[in-house]
């Protein structure tokens, strides 16, 4: 015969079919569709140099999306730098880009085609300055340049910009007072092995391969670019505002630093796209990067430092919608 349960027992039975639902609810909100369909279509993704840190994250990154987002093809393309990669996205010849937040800044103070589009996704890692010179070389600062043989970059490059700018604050003209070339990271290294140059600039990730790999086979050095320097680049206002003063750890290249810290300049990473990117798909992609940061940084080391916290300043840039949807969403 059926008996009455007691109320403590009858409570219990139905806290606990209760929960079951909730489970169970969750459990088809995971698993069957909500009508909202993966970002599909084809975009492009501007990267940079073969050798440099963008075309690498880049690379692991179109694995990730093919992960998260498997009906969206993700198409790299290599460019010179960040001035080129800002340039694509305001018009329209790329969707995604990473670009240094200097590169940005000079872009958009230049009212070029396109600049009122852009928008930020999310403040990924710094760019650290690299001056490299031969070991044996008498160059022991930025000034001591003057006269020698300088690759500085293709001009439409990150590296330009901002050797452009170190150079002017050390008090030398980068068109008169140095021989400058156009090579980029690709090239400098071989070049300097070459003695066809005397030094050469770099901004990139920590550590850059094609400066790591060098630094094994050739005894290099890194110039240091003090504070005075740094003091003097923010006085230039405008894209040399977004530079701050960093020290290179001894551990970065340490077959170049023998053990000893360099005192640097460093500019953040942006990783931006334009206002009429759509908003599900800019939430999705903001959302991988932050996702695959541990992965891609077993790799790409200067790709461990995407914080959460950190990545929704995206100075010099407003947020992108999608990309403040995504913001929100993992907001504690």
């Amino acid at each position: 015969m059926f008996q009455a349960l007691p109320r403590i027992g009858r409570r219990g039975a139905l806290l606990g079919t209760a929960a079951t639902a909730v489970v169970l609810g969750l459990l088809l909100w995971w698993l069957l569709p909500l009508g909202e369909e993966s970002p599909s279509g084809t975009i492009t993704f501007s990267t940079g140099t073969p050798t440099g840190v963008y075309q690498k994250y880049g690379t692991m990154l179109q694995d990730e999306i093919a992960k998260d987002m498997p009906n969206l093809d993700v198409r790299l393309r290599n460019s010179d730098g960040s001035q080129e990669n800002v340039r694509r996205v305001a018009t329209g010849q790329a969707d995604f880009t990473i670009a240094a937040a200097d590169a940005v800044e000079a872009y958009m103070l230049r009212g070029t085609r396109g600049s009122d589009m852009l928008r930020g996704c999310a403040r990924l890692y710094d760019d650290y300055v690299h001056v490299v010179v031969p070991r044996s070389s008498s160059v022991k600062s930025v000034a001591d340049l003057r006269g020698k043989k300088v690759a500085v970059g293709p001009s439409g490059s990150g590296v330009r910009l901002i050797a452009d700018h170190v150079l002017q604050a050390a008090g030398l003209d980068p068109k008169q007072d140095i021989v400058p070339l156009p090579d980029g990271i690709g090239t400098m290294p071989s070049l300097l092995k070459q003695h066809k140059i005397d030094a050469f600039f770099w901004s990139g990730g920590l550590p850059t391969s094609a400066v790591q790999e060098l630094s094994q086979s050739f005894k290099i050095k890194l110039v240091p670019i003090g504070a005075d320097l740094v003091e003097k680049l923010h006085q230039q206002g405008g894209a040399s505002s977004f530079y701050r003063a960093a020290v290179m750890p001894a551990d970065a290249y340490p077959k170049a630093q023998l053990g000893q810290a360099v005192q640097t300049v460093a500019v953040a990473n942006l990783l931006i796209t334009r206002e009429d990117s759509d908003p599900k798909l800019t939430e999705e992609l903001t959302r991988t990067v932050i996702n695959s940061r541990d992965h891609i940084g077993a790799v790409v080391h200067a790709a461990q430092l995407v914080d959460l916290r950190t990545a929704v300043y995206t100075d010099p840039l407003q947020l992108h919608e999608g990309a403040r949807r995504y913001y929100r969403s993992v907001k504690p």
